[in-house]
Parts: structure tokens; C-alpha cells; sequence
């Protein structure tokens, strides 16, 4: 191995973000300057979001260990299913708190997770700082698709989306994230984020159509911005999303 040179692997779905060489291989790099096994991990194009587990010559390290001239480093992603609590996981908690908040580009992924009911905070006019102030403080998993706003430091629960069709990014995010379980559907506002709670029908009937009103006697309500929900043929195409997410057909890219 030449001087100031490092052997590096990176495993499973890591290596998305490599160059096609690179991928699923040891391959050496030469170091311009030394510094954190974090920076060395993000210079190379990975998230440290992405990172859970990082052994540098057979030992578990932190982000903060001082990469060395020598050094073999094997670099895993999260593990949601394997247990590795004898070793050291680089993120404070793990990720199962189905709290999110998203970028200005997936605000369709947003509406289909508030959907299954998962609290989903977004807005298209939130700028990187203000998206990464929001995941830190709040501990909300970030969703983007943009890499380099993972690579904030302070950013330390976040997911790069693959998928481009929102419904596929759906399936991902709870197949990823191991997130069936954990979903509530129809108990929030898709619009709002608001929690969606059983109303009697005399204190929304004033904001009724009037079929509805004549027919529907089942109805719910946003506790944040009074929307009124009831079951209809809207609904119907909602439920066929959640069907669709859960079951085993493929998922088309109409949206």
C-alpha cells in the first residue's frame, strides 16, 4: 500500500453512492490531507446519515476517529433487523420514531405518509438550514433527495430517497425504515399534519354538499384545520393507495 493511503469498502445499499468501480469492492484511496473518518466517508460521495457502523482494522470506531495512513475501514449501513449492540452504533438513538420532515421536493411522499398517518412535517419553502434545524431539534427523520444536505453535521436521523415516483418512494421509506407496523391510516389531515378525530355529524353538517349531508352519517375533522372527512368516493381512491403500499402487486408510476 503507497503512502498516506487507506483501504475502503462500503456495504449494501451504500454503495449507491459510489462510482460503478467502487461499489461492492475494497479499493484504495489516497489521502490529501488527514482528517475524521466522517469527512473521508462524506468526501466520497456517502451520507453520514446512512452510516451506522464503521470498523477501521477489525475495530468499531466513531465519526470522530482520526483516519491513519494504513488504515482498512469497512463501512456499514443502518441496521434495522441485526442486532449489533456488542459494537458501536454511530447514530444516538435509532431510527423508530416515525417522525419525518421533508424537503420542497417530495411533498407527495409527505401526503401519502401523513396518509398512513405518520406526524410528516412539510413545507415547500423550507431551506437546507431550516430542514436541518427542524430534524435536529425535533428528532424528525430528514427525507430529501439531495445528498449534501444529509452531509450536515448536525444531521443526525435523515434517509436518502432512491425512488423518483412517489408512490414507490412510499413503499421504500416503510420497507427501508421497517415502518408497516407502525402505521395509523386516516388519522391525519394530508393537508395539514393535523391529527384527524371522530366528529358528530351536527357540528360539521353546516359544512356539508348536500348529498353528503342527505346520505353520510359517519364523519371526521382535522383538530387543526377543521377539514372535513368522510367516506366517499375520494376515500375509496386513498384506500386503494394504502392497499397498494402494503400488498405485494407492483406499484405503477402514476402517482
Amino acid at each position: 500500500m503507497s503512502a498516506n493511503s487507506i483501504e475502503i469498502r462500503f456495504y449494501e445499499e451504500l454503495n449507491d453512492f459510489l462510482a460503478p468501480e467502487r461499489r461492492k469492492v475494497a479499493f484504495r484511496h489516497q489521502l490529501k490531507q488527514w482528517g475524521s473518518v466522517k469527512d473521508l466517508v462524506e468526501s466520497l460521495g456517502v451520507p453520514h446519515t446512512e452510516v451506522d457502523l464503521i470498523l477501521v482494522n477489525g475495530t468499531s470506531v466513531d465519526f470522530d476517529y482520526l483516519v491513519r495512513d494504513g488504515d482498512r475501514i469497512s463501512v456499514y449501513p443502518v441496521f434495522e433487523a441485526l442486532d449489533i449492540t456488542p459494537v458501536t452504533h454511530l447514530r444516538p438513538t435509532p431510527l423508530r420514531d416515525p417522525r419525518f420532515v421533508l424537503d420542497g421536493h417530495l411533498g407527495k411522499l409527505a401526503a401519502y405518509l401523513r396518509l398512513l398517518g405518520f406526524d410528516t412535517l412539510y413545507r415547500n419553502d423550507y431551506d437546507d438550514p431550516t430542514l436541518a434545524r427542524i430534524s435536529a431539534d425535533e428528532h424528525r427523520i430528514l427525507l430529501t433527495r439531495d445528498r449534501r444536505l444529509l452531509m450536515r453535521k448536525q444531521i443526525s436521523h435523515g434517509y436518502f430517497v432512491r425512488e423518483i415516483h412517489p408512490r414507490k418512494q412510499l413503499r421504500e421509506v416503510l420497507e427501508r425504515l421497517d415502518l408497516f407496523r407502525a402505521q395509523r391510516p386516516f388519522t391525519r389531515c394530508m393537508h395539514c399534519n393535523g391529527e384527524i378525530r371522530p366528529v358528530e355529524k351536527s357540528a360539521v353538517e353546516a359544512m356539508l354538499p348536500p348529498l353528503t349531508k342527505a346520505w353520510c352519517m359517519d364523519f371526521r375533522q382535522c383538530a387543526r384545520c377543521g377539514k372535513v372527512y368522510w367516506r366517499g368516493a375520494h376515500f375509496d381512491r386513498l384506500e386503494k393507495i394504502v392497499r397498494s403500499v402494503n400488498g405485494d402487486e407492483e406499484i405503477t408510476s402514476t402517482d
